[in-house]
């Protein structure tokens, strides 16, 4: 191989490298990116693989996030069941009984849930008080991996995946400690 052949094949992998490069997202430019939507409201399917069932447990409804704290998941197949996170209180309406529950109470469940609000409204620092946060992917296709700092929070989540592009998360999958998990698939819908 000549020298000129060689130095050629050279620029060429150059280049392409620096494009793969350049084409890398950042968290910072993730969080940035999610964090210019204004609402959002979305369908969901949610499966839950559970050790004690043979088969996955679905679910599906609507999501609707408000930034910057309002969270709210509206479970309507197979029951109805409505989730609203409003700051740091949770309300879990279901058969007709309302229940409140102040975060500070449950951080083990905190950080779970924290984890998709922060996500959503780009939040990078409440993200990384709990998490540890490694991304791939470009903006057309990114893949965000949490993994627990705080020990109480691991010993309820082993690493929660998301996956999106732009500025939309598709998926949620939480891999719970004791191997349990849930995968759920967002649709986004009109905005409200």
């Amino acid at each position: 191989m000549t020298r000129s052949v060689r130095l050629l094949l050279g620029a060429l992998l150059l280049g392409f490298i620096l494009s793969a490069q350049a084409a890398q997202l950042s968290v910072g430019q993730l969080m940035t990116a999610l964090a210019g939507n204004r609402h959002g409201a979305a369908s969901f399917t949610e499966k839950k693989y559970l050790a004690i069932l043979d088969q996955p447990v679905e679910s599906s409804g609507e999501l609707l996030f408000i930034p910057p704290a309002r969270l709210e998941k509206r479970t309507l197949k197979p029951k109805a069941e409505t989730l609203v996170l409003d700051g740091d209180v949770l309300t879990i309406e279901r058969r007709r009984q309302t229940h409140v529950l102040q975060l500070r109470d449950y951080p083990e469940v905190a950080g779970m849930i924290e984890s998709i609000r922060a996500t959503l409204a780009g939040d990078r620092k409440a993200l990384e008080r709990v998490y540890h946060l490694d991304l791939q992917g470009s903006s057309e296709r990114w893949t965000l991996v949490l993994i627990p700092l705080d020990a109480k929070v691991g010993k309820v989540v082993a690493r929660i995946r998301m996956v999106g592009t732009q500025d939309e998360v598709h998926t949620v999958e939480i891999l719970q400690a004791d191997g349990d998990r849930s995968v759920m698939s967002i649709q986004k819908t009109a905005s409200p």
